[in-house]
């Protein structure tokens, strides 16, 4: 088997460059290890804690032991179904903010700065504002990937905003656009009722084209000879073959499978391939490292009346949703229900967000355990932009074996003082008059945790990941020992491989990160066919006009 392309990983930016390239009359062959996206729990946006959840959509990754969080191990879901993690996320979208880009820019990543990249978003999406708000001029109208927003009927998701009206905060209409500073309506990948993951928007129309073929195959390693990467070794049917790439091999394949395929090929730490008995194809120090991702908590209120979401949470209310969504995909299963999102800065001085706040209106985990209370509400609130870094290292040499991930999540001082705010700021909008009539008490961390101490226990002990990790394969100068791509995504040391996906981020962004996975995508699939980038739009965001000397 072979083709001019073969991408390794069916995800966010794989699907998108299958699109493209298969779009611009290449042969492109995907292989991804999942199967099929068919099935209610993964299509009805309401359903969204049950995906992550299930062995059949994820790779089930965990955590090693984290030391600042006490030894705990947490979970990394990554989707293994084509469309990635796009077919198992919570289906929010966020670009992420222009200064983020910026510094991508600036710290070596040419032709990535929010100019260069403002054009691939509009290329990729098709926006519908709902009748809430935001400047169309910012978004795209043509794109293959569907942006919707909820319904917001429920008076917890407009108390929410209203409440940060309140507390001095602006408001947005559009967080992807001009303004993304300040309370406003969520965007989701959502478009008709369904889940429109990167495999409903690229990959299946993708698959109609006669040039275009997917295999389901484990990646092994990609075949490298004279320097060059000519095709990959995958597992399928119990036996081993190669899949021959005539032009390039492209990986796409996660943040945490990428550096782990770049590993088991050769290329990365030399120290750290020889403890392995692989042979040292090219040695880049930061395959693995620089690895980064959103922590959260749930600050969670007990309703006063009963007006949340917990009405549907019994025997007859999932039936009555699931029903509703089966015969004309409506109803509350037709939304993932973060309808109200918020991005503020966290102090004076600083020049754009740094926390993020997804509102629910319901007090539940992503397990989908509710909390004891019955009605409630709450803010999933967190930094954006931690100093902590870990990283991804192989376990061995078997490509069965998963990695080991080790975030080193709260490494930093900051990390604590910025959590400990995002609490005490979530507090203050929860007691605006906006609430008032449906606040009853904290469930967590509770009114027993005021100081520093007590809000830290709770930190250590309840602090999630937001499940966007990223950064472990980042895009850089050639010359810059740590970069493991350049700035066209060409793997460096390597001729004829490339690498695309949110492993190249040297940064996090603001935000979710399936939007800007998509993106890079997009991006890439022009610097693989050599075509010139789309030109740049000079649009400038809204920074707050006394960021210097206030917080809001």
């Amino acid at each position: 088997m072979q083709a001019d392309y073969v991408i390794v990983g069916a995800g966010s930016a794989g699907c998108a460059m299958a699109y493209r390239l298969a779009e611009a009359g290449r042969s492109v062959l995907v292989i991804e290890h999942g199967g099929t996206d068919a099935g209610p729990f993964i299509q009805m946006p309401g359903a969204l804690s049950y995906p992550m959840n299930m062995k059949r959509y994820d790779w089930g990754y965990r955590t090693e032991p984290e030391p600042h969080l006490g030894g705990r191990v947490l979970a990394t879901p990554r989707g293994k179904v084509i469309g990635g993690s796009s077919s198992i996320n919570g289906m929010i979208y966020v670009r992420g903010h222009a200064r983020d880009f910026d510094a991508w820019r600036d710290g070596g990543a040419a032709g990535w700065g929010y100019a260069d990249v403002l054009p691939y978003f509009k290329r990729q999406e098709t926006w519908h504002d709902g009748g809430h708000g935001g400047d169309p001029s910012w978004r795209g109208t043509d794109g293959p990937l569907h942006i919707t927003r909820g319904k917001r009927d429920n008076p917890l998701t407009r108390a929410f905003v209203e409440a940060g009206r309140q507390a001095g905060y602006p408001v947005t209409g559009d967080y992807n656009g001009h303004q993304q500073e300040g309370f406003g309506p969520f965007d989701m990948t959502v478009w008709q009722g369904r889940r429109w993951s990167a495999a409903s928007a690229y990959l299946k129309p993708a698959l109609k084209r006669p040039n275009c073929t997917l295999i389901t195959a484990l990646a092994r390693r990609v075949v490298i000879e004279d320097g060059r990467a000519v095709g990959v070794e995958v597992s399928r049917g119990g036996r081993t073959e190669v899949i021959r790439a005539e032009v390039e091999v492209i990986l796409a394949a996660s943040s945490i499978n990428s550096p782990k395929l770049l590993m088991l090929s050769g290329i990365g730490p030399a120290a750290h391939l020889a403890e392995h008995g692989i042979d040292v194809v090219a040695d880049r120090a930061g395959v693995g490292q620089n690895l980064q991702d959103h922590l959260e908590l749930y600050v969670q209120a007990a309703a006063s009346r009963p007006v949340s979401l917990f009405r549907y949470w019994n025997l007859v209310g999932k039936a009555y949703v699931g029903a509703r969504w089966l015969l004309n995909r409506t109803g509350p299963g037709a939304s993932n229900q973060f309808e109200s999102a918020a991005f503020i800065r966290s102090e004076a001085g600083v020049e754009y967000p740094d926390i993020q706040y997804h509102f629910l209106p319901i007090a539940v985990r992503y397990d989908g355990k509710v909390a004891a209370e019955g009605h409630g509400f709450q803010a999933h609130v967190g930094p954006m932009r931690s100093p902590s870094r870990g990283a991804v290292t192989l376990r061995s040499a078997d490509p069965a074996d998963a990695p080991r991930i080790r975030f080193n999540y709260m490494a930093h001082e900051q990390d604590w003082q910025d959590f400990r705010r995002c609490i005490r700021l979530t507090r203050e909008i929860f007691r605006q008059d906006a609430f008032k009539d449906y606040y009853k008490h904290e469930i967590q961390p509770g009114a027993a945790a005021q100081s520093d101490d007590e809000l830290d226990d709770f930190i250590r002990e309840h602090v999630e990941s937001a499940y966007h990790p990223c950064g472990t394969a980042k895009i850089g100068r050639r010359d810059d020992p740590m970069a493991v791509v350049d700035p066209e995504c060409r793997v460096i040391g390597v001729d004829r491989l490339r690498l695309a996906d949110s492993s190249i981020f040297p940064v996090i962004t603001n935000g979710n990160l399936n939007a800007p996975s998509i993106m890079a995508g997009e991006k890439a699939a022009d610097h693989i066919l050599g075509r010139p980038p789309l030109p740049p739009e000079n649009a400038e965001p809204w920074v707050h006009p006394d960021w210097q000397g206030s917080q809001r």
